[in-house]
């Protein structure tokens, strides 16, 4: 038996589909279990041991700068060569929603079944011959919404825990700059959504006010870069204010996460991780 898992979107989301990967490799220990991710959110499933391929397209927001778009198209001819020639059972668009995009990556690698939601309104919506008509009124978490996603493959689980493994290497070298013996406080400052983005004038604060308990350390993560990059936005500038306010106050370990597999690791070094709604918040709920 093979299957493909098709999930294109944020990490948060990709990260909320892991208990459902876990459900499908119980039942099924012995299936080919591949996923199709992007490059963005892929480090998400690296190491998974529920997983025994990932296959990964660059979308165009996401380029490089030293990536041209002829090469981003030619990858993903690539890919849908590659998914071709597996020949799955069960392409399952393991969102939760209808996703037609997501819909026509699964056609385009001829899969025997197509799993997912499904939107009468939409003519892609068609193609799906193992669907749930799609509701918005389920009022369900994530994790639970795309858990039911199992059932028109007769299985039936109750969620479990998210799942992520972090690079055991990043983390031995993250740990070596940290004191001993002090309980570890990791801030990360960046947000995606305007909505959800806090002042460094609010992070100082907080830093100060949590320095005044005794044996605490502190590690500052950002995603670097300028905030008018319209691409990749960063917040140096944030940090380089909050650094520069507590200069001589409070010792800070700064953690510029270049790739989300520094994220996730310098995540996995902390007692306490405060952020944002987002990604990071989801990898370190993972991360328990």
């Amino acid at each position: 038996m093979k299957f493909l898992l098709i999930r294109r979107d944020n990490i948060g989301d990709l990260v909320c589909t892991t208990p459902f990967i876990h459900a499908l490799r119980k039942e099924y220990p012995q299936a080919e279990i591949c996923t199709l991710v992007n490059s963005y959110n892929q480090p998400v499933l690296v190491r998974n041991p529920d997983i025994n391929g990932i296959y990964a397209y660059t979308k165009t927001k996401h380029r490089s700068k030293n990536q041209s778009l002829f090469s981003i198209l030619f990858g993903r001819l690539q890919v849908t060569v590659e998914l071709l020639y597996k020949k799955f059972d069960y392409a399952v668009v393991t969102a939760s929603k209808f996703e037609p995009r997501a819909v026509k990556l699964a056609q385009l690698a001829r899969p025997k079944h197509i799993v997912g939601f499904t939107d009468d309104s939409h003519p892609r919506s068609k193609h799906i011959d193992l669907g749930i008509p799609h509701t918005t009124d389920t009022n369900l978490h994530e994790v639970e919404d795309v858990f039911r996603l199992l059932g028109p493959l007769g299985i039936k689980a109750k969620p479990g825990p998210l799942h992520i493994y972090p690079d055991s290497a990043i983390e031995k070298k993250i740990r070596s700059t940290l004191p001993d013996k002090k309980k570890a406080i990791g801030i990360h400052i960046s947000a995606r959504k305007k909505s959800n983005q806090w002042d460094e004038k609010n992070f100082i604060e907080l830093i100060e006010k949590l320095d005044n308990q005794n044996n605490v350390q502190f590690t500052l993560y950002w995603s670097p870069g300028d905030e008018k990059n319209p691409f990749h936005p960063g917040d140096d500038r944030k940090a380089e204010q909050i650094f520069a306010s507590l200069k001589n106050k409070v010792k800070i370990t700064p953690i510029a996460t270049q790739h989300l597999e520094e994220l996730i690791a310098g995540i996995n070094v902390c007692d306490l991780f405060i952020c944002s709604d987002g990604g990071a918040m989801h990898i370190a709920a993972a991360l328990k």
